[in-house]
C-alpha cells in the first residue's frame, strides 16, 4: 500500500519539483496540495495524509510545523528558518505524539556526506569557515544548511586560541558566527544552492564544496524521507539519521 503525501507550498520551486517527484514514485501517493491562503489543517483532514512535505517559507513554517503535527500526520520540513529552541518545541510534541518527522536543512546526498565529512575533517584543523550561495529569492540567512553544517562541525571543532585584534571596519565583514565558525551568505540570480566549507592551517587549506545545480537533486531524498518518516516514532534533525 502506498504512503498517502500532501505537499505544503506547492506552488515554490520546491514544491513543484516535489510534486512531480511524489506523483513518480509507485511507493507514495499525492493525495493533496496546498499553498499560502490554505486552511492546512482541513487539507489534511480530508485527504488522510499519512505524511505532510513542508516547502513554504522561514515566516510560515513554524505554524505550518505546529499544524502539522497537531493533525497527526508525519512532518517532512525542507523549509529552512528553524532555529534549535523551535525544532526542540517539535521534537518534544512528535515525542509524545510518538509521531515520526523529520526536519532536513539539506535533502541532497552530497549535501549531507560533506557535512559528515567536515564534522571529521574538523578533528584535525582549528581554522573553518563556511561560505553558502543561494538564489537571490531566498529569504533567510544563513541558509539552514550552513547552521546545520556549523553545528556539527562544532561536535569536533576546537577554535585556534589568539590573541589578536581585529576590526571589522564595517559590521559583519567577518560573517555571522554560530558555534564560534564564520558563515558568509550570497544570494544572486543564477545560483541554486551551494555550500563550502573551508579549512586552513600552516600553509594549506582544505576545501569542500557541494553545488546543486537543479533542484531534482533533492528529490531521492525528499522521497526517501517520506517513506522513513513513517517507521519512527519520534522527530529527527538531518537527512544523516535515515540514509
Amino acid at each position: 500500500m502506498s504512503i498517502r503525501v500532501l505537499i505544503n507550498g506547492a506552488n515554490g520551486r520546491m514544491g513543484k519539483a516535489s510534486v512531480a517527484a511524489i506523483t513518480a514514485d509507485p511507493e507514495l501517493e499525492l493525495v493533496g496540495t496546498t499553498s499560502r491562503g490554505d486552511d492546512l489543517a482541513n487539507a489534511i483532514k480530508k485527504s488522510h495524509a499519512e505524511v505532510v512535505v513542508d516547502f513554504t517559507n522561514a515566516e510560515a513554517v513554524q505554524e505550518s510545523t505546529r499544524t502539522i503535527i497537531a493533525a497527526n500526520a508525519h512532518p517532512v520540513i525542507g523549509t529552512s528558518g528553524l532555529l534549535m529552541p523551535q525544532i526542540v518545541e517539535f521534537q518534544a510534541a512528535c515525542k509524545k505524539a510518538q509521531l515520526g518527522g523529520i526536519i532536513a536543512p539539506n535533502f541532497s546526498l552530497g549535501a549531507v556526506l560533506l557535512m559528515k565529512h567536515a564534522q571529521e575533517i574538523a578533528k584535525y584543523f582549528s581554522h573553518v569557515e563556511i561560505i553558502e550561495m543561494h538564489h537571490d529569492g531566498k529569504l533567510d540567512s544563513p541558509s539552514g544548511t550552513a547552521l546545520r553544517t556549523a553545528e556539527m562541525l562544532a561536535v569536533n571543532f576546537k577554535p585556534a586560541q589568539t590573541t589578536k585584534k581585529t576590526k571589522e571596519t564595517i559590521p559583519g565583514a567577518r560573517g555571522a558566527m554560530h558555534h564560534q565558525i564564520p558563515i558568509h551568505s550570497v544570494r544572486l540570480p543564477g545560483l541554486v544552492a551551494h555550500e563550502q566549507v573551508i579549512f586552513g592551517d600552516t600553509g594549506e587549506t582544505l576545501t569542500l564544496r557541494h553545488d546543486s545545480i537543479d533542484r531534482i537533486a533533492f528529490m531521492p531524498g525528499v522521497r526517501l524521507a517520506c517513506k522513513k518518516v513513517v517507521t519512527l516514532k519520534e522527530l529527527v534533525y538531518g537527512l544523516e539519521h535515515v540514509l
